[in-house]
């Protein structure tokens, strides 16, 4: 029976391997989720998979873990990047969640020409709301999440052998046009108020740039990040 309690923490998970526990995990396990000495749960660390560990050592302001037997394996997402333009705090939140949860192994924040500028992000929070993602989604990767960064500078340093998907409003109703093209690839989604002119003209010429449509419908930019995950997962990625 799978552990009700999963954690994500940075140290080497092996078997018999002692984990020490940051005084916000104690206070977690201990305070919230009130586990006891001797109470088993699960462990990832973004890179050797899910670990059973018990607690051997309960305290207010910390703890100590003992790994036992790994209970699954990594299990690596697709070689996907996911690029977007950051919204409302909680929306942007919410993107990133299900950026994760649906298979991305790289998350990019980007500024657009229409991102609005009270959107700013850290990033340090953003990577907090995918280890949790990741802890409560069953993964056992954990995608790094990147700073903000204009995205005429990462279209300018894009590696020509990565495809991109870009989600382009004003093809709204057509066909969904993405080519079966196996390799890296990466999904941008714009902002509230979609690209500009200059960049979805600069996005049109880039030979591995590719717009698509996603419906008949515009769709808010969170939802957005949902419908293009799916459609590439479905096409190309690992829900076959």
């Amino acid at each position: 029976m799978a552990s009700k309690v999963r954690l994500y923490v940075d140290h080497p998970l092996g078997e018999g391997q002692s984990v020490p526990l940051s005084r916000e995990q104690a206070h977690y396990l201990f305070g919230v989720m009130r586990l006891a000495e001797g109470a088993v749960l699960s462990l990832i660390n973004g890179a050797d998979g899910e670990r059973d560990a018990r607690v051997e050592k309960a305290g207010k302001k910390g703890g100590i873990l003992l790994c036992l037997s790994q209970t699954a394996p990594l299990q690596a997402p697709p070689d996907l990047w996911f690029l977007f333009a950051p919204i409302r705090k909680e929306r942007t939140a919410f993107i990133v969640e299900k950026a994760v949860e649906m298979g991305a192994a790289r998350v990019m924040p980007v500024q657009t020409d229409y991102t609005q500028s009270a959107n700013r992000v850290r990033q340090d929070k953003l990577q907090a709301h995918a280890v949790e993602a990741a802890e409560q989604c069953g993964g056992t990767f954990v995608p790094p999440v990147d700073d903000l960064a204009k995205l005429s500078a990462v279209l300018k340093g894009w590696p020509a052998e990565r495809q991109l998907m870009f989600c382009d409003e004003a093809l709204i109703g057509d066909p969904v046009g993405l080519p079966d093209t196996p390799g890296p690839w990466a999904i941008l989604i714009g902002p509230e108020g979609g690209f500009s002119p200059a960049e979805r003209d600069h996005l049109r010429s880039l030979p591995f740039a590719h717009p698509v449509s996603l419906g008949p419908r515009i769709l808010r930019a969170d939802t957005a990040a949902v419908a293009a995950l799916t459609v590439w997962q479905q096409a190309l990625g690992d829900w076959g």
